[in-house]
C-alpha cells in the first residue's frame, strides 16, 4: 500500500490512457508525458502501461507500507526518500514506513512515481486512467489527497542493483531531435491542418512568434498567448472529431492545444496538429513558459518516432545488460 500524506490538487492515478471511446464522447486521458510513464515502468520490469501517479503540484509525500522497487521520472522534482535526496530518472527499493517527498520541480511540470506491479485501481473502459471531466476512474474518479490509501498489483520485485540505478532523461538524450531554440523556446513540430488556408495572411507570424503557456491551460487544452492570428474569412463550421495536439483558434486569435484531457468534438478552426512524437514535451511545459511552433511533415514526424523508440529500446538493452550481472 501507499499511503498519501500530503497532496496538492490535480494529483492523479494515470496508465496510457483509454483508447477507443471518443467516438462516445469518452476522452482518452492517460499521462501528459507518456514517455516518462514507459521508461519508468520499464525500469521496474512493468508492462509500459501500468498505472502510476502523476505529480503536478507541490509538495507531494507519501508513505510505503510494504516493500516495493519504485521510480522516479519526469520533472526533477527535488526528490527525497527518508530526508535523503534522490536522483530524477532514477529506480531503486524502498521498505516499508520509509517516506518520499517531492517539491517544485526544478525544471519541467510533472513528476511520475512509478511502483513494481503498477498501481491497483479498478480499469474501467480499458484503463486505470483518471478522467478528472468525467469523475470516474483511477482513485474514485478524482484527485489524491491527503489520507488516501492506493493498493498495489502482487507480482516479483526487480533484482534492482544496490542503491538502485539511473537512466539519462530522454530531453537529454534526444537533444539534437527534440531542440530547444537559443532563446529558451520549446520548439515543436506542426502539420498545417484542414483550415490552415483561413490564415494565410497571418500564418507567417503563427510560425514565427514565441507563444507563452497561459494560466488558463490544464490537462484539457494550453492556451497560447501572443499576438494574435485571425482568419481571413470567417467561416460557420460544425463540430468535428479532436484528438490531442490538434490546434485549434478560437474567435480571440489566441490558439488552444488539445492535450491529453482533450475534448472529444469542437468546432473552431485548426490551423495546425503538433505531431504526436512532441506532446511529451509539452506536457512538460510549465504555465508561463515559452513554446514555437515549427512546420514539419509526416517524414519529420516518422523521424522523430524513430529517435524516440531507439532511445526507448536503448534503455531496455540496458536493463538487460544489468539482469545478466
Amino acid at each position: 500500500m501507499i499511503e498519501i500524506i500530503a497532496s496538492g490538487p490535480l494529483n492523479t492515478v494515470q496508465d496510457l490512457g483509454r483508447r477507443g471511446y471518443r467516438n462516445i464522447g469518452v476522452a482518452t486521458a492517460g499521462a501528459m508525458d507518456p514517455v516518462a510513464l514507459r521508461v519508468g515502468n520499464l525500469m521496474l520490469g512493468n508492462a509500459d502501461n501500468c498505472a502510476a501517479i502523476e505529480i503536478q503540484t507541490f509538495p507531494f509525500k507519501v508513505r510505503f507500507t510494504r516493500t516495493l522497487a519504485i521510480a522516479l521520472t519526469g520533472a526533477d522534482c527535488k526528490a527525497r526518500l527518508d530526508g535523503q535526496p534522490m536522483l530524477p530518472w532514477w529506480a531503486c527499493t524502498v521498505q516499508a514506513g520509509q517516506e518520499l517527498e517531492l517539491s517544485f520541480p526544478k525544471g519541467g511540470a510533472r513528476g511520475y512515481l512509478c511502483v513494481s506491479g503498477g498501481i491497483d485501481v479498478p480499469v474501467l473502459m480499458g484503463s486505470r486512467s483518471t478522467s478528472l471531466r468525467g469523475n470516474f476512474g483511477g482513485h474514485e474518479g478524482r484527485t489524491l489527497t491527503a489520507g488516501d490509501t492506493l493498493a498495489v498489483l502482487d507480482g516479483p520485485l526487480p533484482a534492482l542493483p544496490a542503491g538502485g540505478f539511473g537512466v539519462t532523461p530522454p530531453g537529454q538524450a534526444l537533444r539534437e531531435h527534440f531542440p530547444v531554440d537559443d532563446d529558451g523556446a520549446l520548439l515543436l513540430r506542426a502539420i498545417p491542418a484542414g483550415e490552415y488556408a483561413l490564415f494565410q495572411a497571418d500564418a507567417e507570424r503563427f510560425w514565427a512568434q514565441s507563444w507563452k503557456i497561459s494560466a488558463q491551460s490544464n490537462r484539457t487544452g494550453y492556451r497560447l498567448s501572443g499576438l494574435a492570428i485571425q482568419p481571413e474569412t470567417v467561416v460557420e463550421m460544425r463540430s468535428y472529431g479532436l484528438v490531442p495536439g490538434i490546434v485549434q483558434v478560437p474567435p480571440a486569435g489566441e490558439p488552444i492545444i488539445q492535450m491529453s484531457d482533450a475534448n472529444t468534438a469542437g468546432g473552431y478552426p485548426k490551423i495546425a496538429g503538433i505531431i504526436e512524437v512532441d506532446l511529451w514535451r509539452l506536457g512538460q511545459a510549465a504555465i508561463g513558459s515559452k513554446i514555437r511552433l515549427v512546420k514539419a511533415d509526416t517524414q519529420d514526424a516518422i523521424a522523430a518516432e524513430q529517435a524516440l523508440e531507439g532511445y526507448v529500446q536503448g534503455v531496455g538493452r540496458m536493463l538487460q545488460a544489468l539482469a545478466l550481472r
